[in-house]
């Protein structure tokens, strides 16, 4: 096959112990899936928290280590420190029961957005993917399988900015745990392996600037380390 133009190579990411690599599909992220994340940013709305959901580009993936040149467009950029779920096995309306053999493995990530930007989008009711959609927004770590680590329901989850914590949370606090955010993205749109998502942040969220250090850990899956310039 011939191409107007080159072809892009896939976005991927590293996993833990192998040298073959995970080739990236796409990206679903999951805001307001933790109630005290929800209610800090007044968008949980009157009867409490209902996740909701956007998509990032797949090429906006970065590893563990890389430094992210600080995005144009905004005054505010803020990231947020979030588990993912990278699918293995597609499908489409998979029940719940059986969501979790659908997920290849899980990593810690950073789900970046240009908070200024986002409001704006907010106020002129436009969608919020732009906020989040920029070179470098989707930091993450090498995925650990969840052959090895298993599916974990809880375990401590924190953002540290120059060696101060700036966000801690635990994976039991989940209003949507990792099968229910499967069985529902999957009754919407077919999951293909490569898909990512991004599971929610706990509270906490707050500015970055150039030189700053963030570190994500979230335990029984590994870290993550970025630096903003």
């Amino acid at each position: 096959m011939s191409y107007a133009i080159p072809a892009v190579e896939p976005a991927t990411v590293g996993i833990a112990g192998r040298e073959e690599r995970f080739p990236v599909r796409r990206i679903y992220t999951i805001g307001r899936n933790y109630a005290a994340h929800a209610a800090e940013t007044g968008l949980g709305g009157a009867g409490g928290s209902k996740p909701g959901v956007s998509l990032k580009p797949a090429d906006s993936v970065i590893p563990d280590g890389a430094s992210l040149p600080f995005p144009p467009g905004t005054n505010r950029l803020e990231p947020e420190v979030e588990m993912v779920a990278a699918i293995g096995k597609g499908g489409a309306d998979i029940p719940r029961e059986a969501a979790l053999d659908h997920v290849f493995g899980y990593a810690v990530g950073f789900d970046m957005i240009r908070r200024d930007i986002m409001h704006a989008c907010i106020a002129d009711q436009h969608s919020w993917d732009l906020c989040k959609s920029f070179d470098g927004a989707s930091p993450m770590s090498d995925l650990a399988p969840a052959a090895e680590i298993g599916h974990l329901g809880n375990g401590a989850v924190t953002l540290t900015i120059n060696g101060v914590e700036r966000q801690r949370g635990d994976l039991s606090d989940l209003i949507w745990p990792v099968a229910e955010i499967v069985a529902r993205l999957s009754a919407l749109s077919r999951l293909e392996p490569g898909d990512l998502i991004f599971t929610g942040t706990p509270k906490g969220p707050g500015r970055v600037e150039r030189g700053d250090r963030l570190i994500g850990e979230i335990e029984g899956i590994g870290s993550l380390t970025i630096d903003i310039v």
